[in-house]
């Protein structure tokens, strides 16, 4: 079927005719009707954006549960069904749907009681309790689970509470935005005076005036604790009085523009978050140090700082089981959002900090310690895999340190996992633990680990390296059905030799149709993924998926979509990791800073070279590319540089880099530009490496067909990147066009913008290469 004119907008608009004052265009493809491959055994865009997107499951504290949020939008009823799920784990038992209204967030407040946060009425957000009943039937032959009904418990003051945390001390935790004088219960109030000053205007004395997408307001993210417990009779009961943990701190977190629960952590009388240094308030723009303080949960008490102050950013605090140690993320450099990311453990009761992870050259990400707490486990990106390991805690050092002397079991991490894109780990008791995991075959689902306690003692009991051998289980299957049939390429890996002979990793997707020895057969797209410090992972996106995959990240630079859904189109599809990806160790992330314009595109056009070689039948006269953010920066950059060879015959750049030295003065987080050109824009190191790599500087050789996307609220890399290219097409008399989404920040995320994203993407190529085999 072809797509009505009233959902794809501007589809049907043709390029604009060249005037007599420039140069006439080259003659463009002949323009034809366009129309999605669609069918029962094709995944097509609108099937990846139907498709449910499950969230990551998060277990109670009993481990015999998991709560997973999921959405599944219909594009016949412009509807986007937000639901909650409750899986067991560990049995075949199917998940049933939490009964509440819509969407909200839901969290464990016992083993078998849910609160639920849903929408209620005057802008409030209302606050139920949900029992969950787990048993097995009277025939004594299969678990029965079961929800009861909601039952409401109170209301919160605002809209806008999120974030929550339950502690075993009586204590919910929550963030919320509140103006100067730090109190939840007048936001309301001073909402409606805000929004009624007389003005539209915002006044700034300092950055940041704006963030990812949003012009800053008057007010900040806090930290709340209110009481919320069972009485003997077991009735829930929620208090009134909000305490604000950071009241006259300078304090704020969440950490804006994405914090979340990640950025906070609760035990049974503390919590442990990380913020901005306070210090840097007035500079927030260009520095990126983050502390980690503790503080009472009940606001006894003041902030207490755990970090030494000289670090960089901070990120993931956590607690073990008995608030006695707490552990965090930490990275060396303040200014670079990229750096090693290493594991702090602090010794609360002996005041005593020290890195656990230096000698690694890997960055952690989700931490937790195991329910005893003496070894901690984490996720970790590895050659284009997040995995999860875990390592042994070694006896508290008797002095703060940064790099201890350990014995290798205490840096070298065991591996749990070793495909996919792992998430939000969860430690259980028993030696159990819970994992989200995606892949490009399929979103997240949530999987179940036992025999860690093996494991455990094995590492205890040995110093040379040991395996893991215990279970796996998938537990969730909750997008299988919809993919059933759809043949969706896993991913091929290859290695190459790169720029100063070093290893490069790719990935190859082979289309839907795809048979070995059809020579010069299938047309072929490179897709340059952003950062430039990411990776593409064997990990599902509803961003630039090659078969469905991960493309964009919250860097001024990355690309997501599903890969799969290039393949399904007909597209060979190469994925290659240039010096500046991340998971290869940091030496190869920290070599693009002041090269952006080269080694990445020695790696590029090695990596093409070699996988034409591989891949017979790959037609190099159907070839295009695409990227966005860095990845558009590197569409920009091959546009001027012919003498590369790629040979594409079309080009995308989504929410691309047009000018470097714009950039530095234009983009949001002004840290990043500095770090990665060496200085300020006006610079003199800088200013040499702009010159030298910015591609509206070789405008002049511009000559391939180029489709410009870009959001009007990326303040990222702000539109006028994405016009200045378009602009610079047209009066070079390049068949380009230009597509805006005045709503979209640098990704995409309203549905009908991602089908409309996708239809502007495979109509531009099928204009130029065809699609499919030929």
């Amino acid at each position: 079927m072809r797509f009505p004119l009233t959902l794809l907008g501007l589809s049907a608009q043709v390029p604009l005719q060249s005037t007599p004052s420039i140069s006439p265009r080259p003659t463009m493809a002949l323009q034809h009707a366009f129309r999605f491959k669609e069918g029962s055994d094709v995944f097509s865009p609108k099937d990846l954006v139907e498709l449910g997107r499950p969230g990551a499951g998060v277990a109670n504290h009993a481990g015999d549960l998991v709560l997973i949020p999921f959405s599944k939008y219909s594009f016949e009823k412009k509807q986007n069904k937000k639901s909650v799920y409750v899986a067991p784990l560990g049995t075949t038992t199917e998940p049933v749907e939490l009964s509440t209204a819509a969407g909200g967030e839901a969290f464990w407040l016992t083993g078998r009681t849910v609160a639920h946060v849903v929408e209620g009425e005057n802008k409030t957000l209302d606050l139920y309790t949900i029992d969950v009943k787990f048993h097995t039937s009277d025939e004594g032959t299969a678990n029965v689970l079961s929800t009861g009904s909601p039952k409401k418990i109170g209301s919160f003051p605002t809209n806008g509470a999120t974030n929550f945390r339950y502690s075993s001390g009586g204590f919910l935790v929550f963030s919320d935005a509140v103006y100067s004088d730090g109190q939840l219960e007048t936001v309301k109030e001073q909402d409606e005076a805000w929004e009624n000053r007389g003005t539209t205007a915002f006044v700034y004395d300092r950055t940041y005036e704006r963030h990812w997408d949003t012009w800053v307001g008057p007010k900040t993210n806090t930290l709340f604790s209110v009481r919320l417990w069972q009485d003997p009779d077991h009735e829930w009961h929620f208090g009134n009085k909000y305490t604000n943990l950071l009241k006259d701190t300078g304090h704020s977190s969440p950490v804006e523009p994405f914090g979340g629960t990640d950025d906070f952590d609760v035990s049974k009388n503390q919590v442990i978050y990380t913020t901005l240094d306070p210090d840097h308030a007035d500079v927030a723009a260009w520095h990126t140090r983050q502390n980690v303080y503790v503080v009472d949960i009940a606001g006894g008490s003041r902030p207490r700082q755990l970090t030494s102050g000289a670090q960089g950013a901070t990120h993931g605090p956590v607690f073990n089981e008995n608030g006695s140690k707490a552990a965090w993320l930490e990275l060396d450099e303040d200014g670079y959002e990229s750096d090693r990311a290493k594991i702090v453990i602090y010794d609360l009761q002996k005041d005593v900090r020290y890195t656990l992870t230096q000698k690694w050259d890997r960055s952690p990400d989700g931490l937790a310690f195991s329910k005893e707490g003496d070894f901690i486990y984490f996720t970790a990106g590895d050659i284009g895999k997040i995995k999860v390991y875990v390592l042994p805690l070694p006896p508290t050092p008797a002095k703060s340190t940064t790099d201890p002397d350990l014995p290798p079991k205490y840096y070298t991490p065991v591996a749990i996992s070793e495909d996919g894109a792992a998430s939000s780990l969860q430690t259980l008791f028993f030696g159990k633990l819970v994992f989200s995991k995606s892949s490009f075959t399929s979103p997240n689902d949530v999987f179940f680990v036992i025999g860690l306690k093996s494991l455990e003692n094995e590492i205890t009991q040995s110093d040379d390296l040991v395996k893991f051998s215990g279970s796996v289980q998938q537990v969730t299957h909750l997008t299988e059905a919809g993919l059933k049939g759809k043949h969706l390429s896993k991913g091929e890996e290859f290695w190459f030799k790169g720029a100063n002979d070093l290893d490069v990793h790719g990935y190859a997707l082979k289309p839907r149709e795809w048979e070995e020895g059809q020579k010069k057969k299938y047309p072929v797209v490179l897709l340059i993924h952003g950062g430039p410090q990411g990776a593409w992972e064997d990990q599902w996106s509803t961003r630039w998926n090659p078969n469905g995959n991960k493309l964009i990240d919250v860097k001024p630079a990355f690309f997501a979509h599903s890969p799969s859904v290039f393949t399904q189109q007909g597209y060979f599809t190469l994925m290659i990791n240039p010096t500046g990806s991340t998971t290869y160790g940091q030496n190869l992330t920290d070599a693009i800073t002041g090269d952006w314009g080269g080694k990445p595109f020695v790696d590029m056009q090695k990596g093409w070279k070699f996988a034409l070689d591989k891949y017979p039948e790959i037609d190099p006269d159907r070839a295009v590319a695409a990227g966005a953010s860095w990845g558009g920066y590197a569409i920009n950059w091959i546009q001027g540089h012919p003498e590369f060879g790629f040979g594409f015959k079309a080009l995308v750049c989504h929410d691309g880099v047009f000018d470097t030295t714009y950039n530095g003065f234009s983009t949001d987080e002004l840290f990043f530009f500095n770090h990665d050109w060496t200085g300020r824009p006006w610079d003199k190191p800088s200013q040499e490496l702009s010159q030298k790599f910015n591609p509206s500087n070789y405008v002049s050789k511009w000559g391939t067909p180029q489709l410009l996307i870009h959001g009007s609220k990326d303040y990222r890399l702000p539109e006028t990147e994405g016009i200045g290219a378009f602009h610079a097409l047209q009066q070079l008399g390049v068949p380009s066009r230009l597509v805006i989404f005045p709503d979209e920040n640098h990704w995409v995320l309203n549905h009908g913008n991602s089908l409309k994203w996708h239809y502007e993407v495979f109509r531009w190529f099928d204009q130029f290469v065809g699609s499919g085999s030929q």
